[in-house]
């Protein structure tokens, strides 16, 4: 809401062309109700809400395909009304939840560096959290002083996600005494490191990977001498170029894959979307039909 409120001041200060959209995932039986609630009250503020309906049943790994699909249903509106930047209202308190989630799971810099300000997604639509360094209480001040309320997603409280058992473990946390502006500082660090990392992966790839219409190519005799960060790095850029996946696969299976094409032992396998074959000292890679 507070993401609303802020950009409907630009749009009238800039005169900028501002689409305010709202994904309805269809999960919740009363998730419908909720979106139009929602409408209603930017109605009465002069905001006209479009609200996009998920038709696809989401029975399994529920967060993540939920995102999936949000992304899709965002990207296609983006594309389809040609605007160039989705902006959504990600803050500092989701960033340091990514970051121990992350941390549970064993990510490497590419995960621990949490959620960049800008990314480019699909069909150059450029995403954009403008509000990573704002916390939660300060956009919740916001809502509450332009709208009079906030609205608030009964799943916060689902148990069965783990973000919400990581929500409930920061409070424990925090009341340990537990410095989570410490935790922002070394996500920044990370970040950095991150920045270094990406210069070098980009300068291998253009060493011995070449793009096509239809496949990817990897000189393994090359990508062998690299180290395992990059080796790692580069995997994840193919995938992602190929499927045009926002996020990379895990990167158990991607390390899992590139010991097991190192070692001679595989010829053929599946990740992400993706067909490796080795062939020769060369690995091909394309998109799963």
């Amino acid at each position: 809401m507070a993401l609303t409120a802020l950009s409907h001041v630009l749009m009238k200060e800039k005169n900028y062309k501002i689409f305010f959209v709202l994904v309805d995932h269809g999960i919740r039986r009363n998730s419908h109700k909720e979106a139009l609630q929602v409408k209603k009250l930017l109605k009465i503020n002069n905001i006209d809400l479009k609200i996009l309906r998920n038709k696809k049943k989401i029975v399994s790994n529920i967060q993540k395909n939920a995102r999936d699909i949000r992304y899709g249903l965002l990207i296609k509106y983006c594309k389809k009304n040609k605007a160039q930047s989705l902006l959504t209202a990600h803050h500092q308190d989701d960033q340091i939840e990514t970051f121990l989630i992350r941390l549970s799971r064993g990510s490497g810099v590419e995960g621990l560096s949490s959620m960049s300000e800008t990314t480019k997604l699909k069909h150059g639509v450029n995403l954009i959290r403008p509000f990573l360094e704002f916390k939660k209480i300060q956009l919740n001040y916001i809502s509450n002083k332009v709208f009079g309320k906030t609205f608030k997603d009964p799943s916060n409280k689902n148990k069965n996600f783990l973000r919400t058992n990581i929500r409930d473990l920061k409070k424990i946390l925090q009341n340990k005494g537990l410095n989570f502006e410490k935790i922002i500082r070394s996500i920044k660090n990370i970040s950095s490191s991150k920045e270094a990392i990406n210069f070098y992966v980009a300068r291998s790839i253009k060493k011995f990977v070449k793009f096509r219409k239809k496949e990817t190519i990897l000189n393994l005799k090359q990508f062998r001498k690299e180290p395992k960060e990059i080796r790692f790095r580069i995997i994840n850029n193919i995938v992602k170029k190929r499927t045009n996946s926002y996020y990379p696969p895990r990167s158990e299976k991607v390390l899992n894959l590139i010991n097991n094409f190192q070692t001679n032992n595989l010829k053929k396998c599946t990740l992400g979307g993706c067909i490796f074959e080795r062939k020769r000292s060369f690995l091909y890679v394309s998109k799963e039909l």
